[in-house]
Formats: C-alpha cells, sequence, structure tokens
C-alpha cells in the first residue's frame, strides 16, 4: 500500500495550519491598528498591545517597557497579567534579557528560561511559573531603543516560532509608529495650550489697560484746566517713564 496519498494529506492538513496561524496573525495586526488608531493616548495604546498580544500567543507574560534617562532602569507601562501596572520602575540588573536587547536593538530569544545561564537569579521564580521561552523584541525610533515588548511562554503551551519572532518585531514597529503619532499630538496640544493661554494674557493685559486709561482720562477730565497746564510743564522723558510704569502694573494686573 503506497503512503503517498497519506503524506500529501499530512502535508495538505499542515498548510492549511500554517495559513490559518498567519490569517489569525494578520487579523490580531488589525485589532491593533484599529485600537490603536481609536486613541492618541500612549499609555492606552501600549495596554492595547500587550493584551492583543497575550491573548494572540496565550502568553504567561506580555509587558511593555520603555527606557528611562540613565539607562539603568526601565519602566513597566503596559501588562497583559496586570493591566492596572501602568508606570513600575524596574531594575535592569535583574533582567539581563531585557538589558540584552535594548543595548544591542536585537531581538533577544531564550529557549529554555528555567535552564539558561544568564538567568539563574530568577531560576526559582521562573520554575515556579514553568516558564519556557522568553522573547524581548525591541522597539526603536530612528535605530535607537526607546523601549520593548517582552513576551514569556509557559511550559504545556504553544511553542514560540520564528514566525512569531518576526509578527512580533512587526508589532514592535507599529508601536514605535503609534508612540511617534502620540508624542507628536502631545507635543502640539502641549504647544497649542500654550498659545491659548498668551492669547488669553495679552487680551487681559488689554482690557487692563483700558481700564487704566478710561481712569486715567476720567481723572483728567475733572481737572480739564489743571490738566492741560500739567501736561505742558511735563518733560518727554518724564511721560516716558510714567508710561513703563503704567505698562509694569498692567502687565502685573493681568497676571492675576
Amino acid at each position: 500500500m503506497s503512503t503517498e496519498p497519506v503524506d500529501a494529506a499530512a502535508a495538505l492538513a499542515s498548510r492549511i495550519e500554517a495559513l490559518e496561524h498567519e490569517r489569525d496573525r494578520l487579523l490580531t495586526v488589525i485589532d491593533i491598528l484599529q485600537e490603536v488608531s481609536g486613541t492618541l493616548h500612549f499609555t492606552d495604546i501600549l495596554q492595547a498591545i500587550a493584551r492583543r498580544l497575550g491573548e494572540a500567543f496565550g502568553l504567561d507574560r506580555a509587558s511593555i517597557f520603555l527606557a528611562d534617562r540613565g539607562g539603568k532602569t526601565v519602566r513597566l507601562v503596559a501588562s497583559y497579567e496586570d493591566p492596572s501596572i501602568r508606570n513600575l520602575v524596574v531594575d535592569l540588573a535583574r533582567y539581563p534579557e531585557i538589558r540584552r536587547a535594548m543595548e544591542s536593538g536585537e531581538t533577544v530569544f531564550i529557549a529554555d528560561a528555567a535552564s539558561d545561564p544568564e538567568l539563574q537569579r530568577a531560576k526559582g521564580a521562573l520554575a515556579r511559573r514553568k516558564a519556557r521561552t522568553i522573547t524581548v523584541v525591541p522597539i526603536k525610533v530612528k535605530g535607537s531603543a526607546i523601549g520593548c515588548i517582552f513576551l514569556r511562554t509557559y511550559q504545556g503551551g504553544s511553542a514560540f516560532s520564528e514566525a512569531d519572532i518576526r509578527f512580533t518585531q512587526l508589532v514592535a514597529d507599529l508601536t514605535a509608529r503609534a508612540l511617534r503619532n502620540a508624542h507628536k499630538f502631545e507635543t502640539l496640544h502641549k504647544r497649542t495650550k500654550e498659545a491659548d493661554e498668551q492669547v488669553r494674557r495679552i487680551q487681559k493685559e488689554r482690557l487692563v489697560l483700558l481700564g487704566f486709561l478710561q481712569r486715567l482720562l476720567g481723572a483728567f477730565s475733572a481737572r480739564d484746566g489743571e490738566a492741560q497746564e500739567l501736561l505742558s510743564s511735563t518733560s518727554s522723558r518724564e511721560l516716558e517713564r510714567l508710561v513703563g510704569v503704567a505698562l509694569a502694573v498692567v502687565a502685573e494686573e493681568a497676571k492675576g
């Protein structure tokens, strides 16, 4: 009996499974794009991405870290397993795999987390969590890592393939673009707010100046003859000094 039909059927089934897997990843990308396009707040963007990755891969952990100043710490800003975490400072000495990905700008993949020599300090915790693989994909802007996506699978869960790593790298690129857009929006919003405040301050100064002039003209009108005599005897320099004092008072009044 020939085994060729059996082999062909197995190959076809494997191909169909691969295509379905690819379809699921594409749907996840579409979901991520829809979610991040609905908000320009970076914390919401990152939390949505962490949640989608955790759901797509059935992960033990899916987190997003952003670089901190000094390079010794990062901030955990989104977490699939605990969405309430938004800005937790993490010492990179505790996570050598994250430090390596951030410094090199390259993806770090650890096939067996519990036995990896670099992670001996966390061996007990990894064993208790039944951790299997760890993948750290840097989030880069203009070639420099500004953060990373941290994914951890558990023993008994689905294996993390090269295709999954490439998919996560794609998501990291989307994350970088979303963060750039959010940063541009926040910068523009801040500038617009500052401009609005400056316009309001100028308008208030004008109102105070008009009020000052009205009171000044009222005082001169009440002393018509005396005002003309005073004006003719006052030097140009003294008038400039008085105007300067008046403008300084107006500016202080406008500050509230």
